[in-house]
């Protein structure tokens, strides 16, 4: 027989109930990023935190050429930008938090401005020439590198001589790529190989800084990582300013960077898709110092498998489970903050009472 249900551990369970219902909800407040770590280019942008429509701060028309410069805005003259959060900047805040997948505040909330400074590809994300679909975006046509429908095809890629960077061995820089490539050509009928001449090769790769002659100038440490333009261009540029690194383990620079978790972005955009509001995604805007992002998700091949078809032996169905084996995991530990595995043990030792 069950044992009856006393008073005693009544009480206790009605305790640890009241303890879980008047806790708030489990979703971690996000911090700005550090400081030290910053974007020269974009660390005055904390100063806007809260600011919402009405609101004048100086230096707000700087965050004003941000969102011109990612397709939020439409480009005006530098004096028609003022101070001023007006309704041109609330719609395009309210824009960019839908796209980003934020809560639509329409102000300029920490979690919007976090995700303002965050390090990022310098691709626009959005534009009217692009096509959209309910998750991944393409380029305005629809460019691939072959015919819908053709034959599978070889793409070659070079590294333009001269424009290499110093702390990593040009073997690993090489091996990230050919990693990077890897991936791709997994989920999709697209080979992958090294040329022997840069002038002809199909994928240019360089490491450049500053203005380097293509109408994209990079910031420096952090803030654009590297760009990318679509088929046919094949140009494929990174920040030479970056702490790019393979192995977190031997670089320990605080802003250190992946190189092929950039690498497989950036490759993304050479094979046609733009960017996806899906963060989990590859083809995701932002990337953070430190953090590794190289598996290609759902949205990623769905994207780029409806511009070349699928790779023979890929197997979707393998992609389904690894997903939902993240998720489940999510969602059976109630998240990985410290927070989510407190609710978890509460909910845990609250269905041990209701047994005792």
């Amino acid at each position: 027989m069950f044992p009856f249900f006393s008073y005693n551990q009544f009480s206790l369970s009605l305790l640890f109930s009241s303890i879980f219902f008047s806790l708030p909800p489990f979703v971690p407040a996000r911090s700005l990023p550090d400081p030290l770590i910053e974007n020269n280019t974009w660390r005055s942008f904390a100063r806007f935190v809260d600011a919402g429509r009405g609101s004048h701060v100086s230096g707000m028309s700087q965050l004003k050429k941000y969102f011109q410069r990612f397709g939020y805005l439409k480009p005006m003259p530098a004096s028609n930008l003022t101070d001023s959060f007006d309704a041109g900047l609330e719609s395009a805040v309210v824009a960019y938090q839908k796209k980003l997948g934020l809560a639509v505040t329409g102000r300029l909330d920490s979690d919007t401005v976090s995700q303002i400074m965050s390090p990022r590809c310098g691709v626009s994300d959005v534009s009217h020439t692009m096509h959209v679909t309910r998750h991944y975006m393409y380029f305005y046509g629809k460019p691939r590198w072959n015919p819908v429908g053709s034959a599978p095809i070889t793409l070659t890629y070079a590294f333009a001589p001269g424009h290499s960077i110093g702390n990593l061995p040009k073997s690993d820089v090489a091996s990230a790529f050919e990693r990077a490539f890897s991936r791709w050509s997994a989920v999709i009928p697209v080979t992958f190989k090294p040329a022997a001449d840069y002038s002809t090769a199909d994928v240019k790769i360089g490491f450049y800084r500053g203005d380097h002659g293509d109408g994209e100038p990079f910031d420096g440490v952090l803030g654009i990582l590297g760009h990318a333009f679509s088929p046919r261009n094949g140009r494929l540029h990174l920040d030479g300013a970056e702490t790019w690194a393979v192995d977190f383990e031997s670089e320990k620079s605080r802003t250190a960077v992946d190189l092929e978790s950039v690498a497989t972005h950036e490759i993304g955009h050479v094979l046609g898709l733009a960017h996806s509001p899906v963060k989990e995604a590859v083809m995701y805007p932002s990337l953070s110092p430190r953090t590794r992002k190289v598996d290609l998700k759902v949205d990623d091949v769905q994207g780029v498998q409806a511009l070349y078809g699928s790779n023979p032996d890929f197997k979707f169905s393998s992609l389904l489970e690894s997903d939902t084996s993240s998720s489940s995991c999510w969602a059976v530990g109630f998240g990985k903050s410290w927070y989510g595995r407190a609710i978890y043990w509460i909910v845990v030792v609250l269905g041990l009472v209701m047994w005792i």
